[in-house]
């Protein structure tokens, strides 16, 4: 396997001058649950810093209105729930809107349970666009058997190291060969190899079947509520504006860290909490 840390970091072409917001992708975010509107929020906040035209959150119909107010920047779905999460009814238009898109996020904040584990099943299986799974959709694609054998199309796992175990059905060690190894592996249940995981924590390693790169940005201060929300955002914005899956993990983990850096610089890291990480994002995609 290529151990590419040491190669430049991808970038972002420059804005065309006759640019429109159509130009530069259509993110849809899907989750929230009740007492979870912030995390979804969160995504949906750093895709908008992360340059992504239009976004788009699907959430529950009880929580919609909290979604709605954190930000009048993006548009919010408000679907079928069962007053606490979706509604097994809101797949239909959850694929429909998700045909619309250029990239779809699922999973912060979703919550638990059979109804959540139908609907990230048949969105991870069907959906052909690329895909960011984090938190919640992670819990449930470890509750199916099999399910990253045959994704319906690209995906970008993004797990902590809780997710991970849950998903790998064993813990990963802290050593960074340990777990560069553990993310090639956990990409490569995909038959079909179209399965990017980022495996958060110190060093973060992007990784797929033939290639993996570790990301020195970041610092503790990050270890907070939150954090893993915003790299959600930022992913999937990087994937809206044109950037393959491998490449978009990797500037994304790079500029995830560096808007923390720069957080820590000024405010410290124990005060240090998500909503900074988004602060700081235009400072730090200016220096990447």
């Amino acid at each position: 396997m290529k151990d590419l840390s040491d190669q430049p970091l991808p970038q972002l072409a420059p804005r065309d001058r006759n640019g429109h917001k159509g130009s530069y992708g259509r993110v849809l975010l899907v989750g929230g649950s009740r007492g979870m509107a912030g995390s979804i929020s969160l995504s949906g906040l750093a895709a908008l810093r992360s340059g992504a035209g239009l976004v788009t959150i699907a959430t529950p119909r009880c929580i919609q209105a909290t979604v709605a107010g954190f930000t009048s920047a993006y548009m919010t779905v408000g679907l079928a729930d069962n007053d606490e999460t979706f509604d097994a009814v809101a797949i239909d238009p959850l694929i429909e809107l998700a045909s619309r898109a250029d990239v779809v996020a699922m999973g912060p904040g979703m919550g638990r349970g059979s109804t959540v584990i139908g609907i990230v099943e048949r969105m991870y299986s069907s959906v052909t666009k690329p895909m960011v799974v984090d938190a919640d959709g992670l819990n449930a694609l470890a509750e199916l058997d099999d399910a990253l054998a045959s994704p319906g199309g690209p995906r970008i796992l993004t797990p902590h190291p809780g997710e991970f175990a849950r998903l790998a059905g064993h813990k990963v060690d802290t050593d960074p060969a340990s777990r560069a190894q553990a993310a090639i592996d956990l990409a490569m249940r995909d038959r079909s190899k179209r399965t990017v995981v980022v495996l958060k924590g110190a060093d973060t390693v992007v990784a797929d079947g033939g290639q993996f790169a570790f990301n020195t940005t970041g610092n503790p201060g990050m270890g907070t509520g939150g954090s893993g929300d915003v790299l959600t955002g930022i992913v999937a914005a990087l994937v809206a504006q044109g950037l393959p899956p491998w490449q978009a993990a990797r500037l994304a983990g790079h500029v995830h860290g560096a808007a923390g850096d720069l957080a820590a610089e000024q405010l410290g890291e124990v005060s240090l909490i998500a909503t900074d990480l988004i602060d700081y994002l235009p400072q730090a995609f200016r220096i990447a």
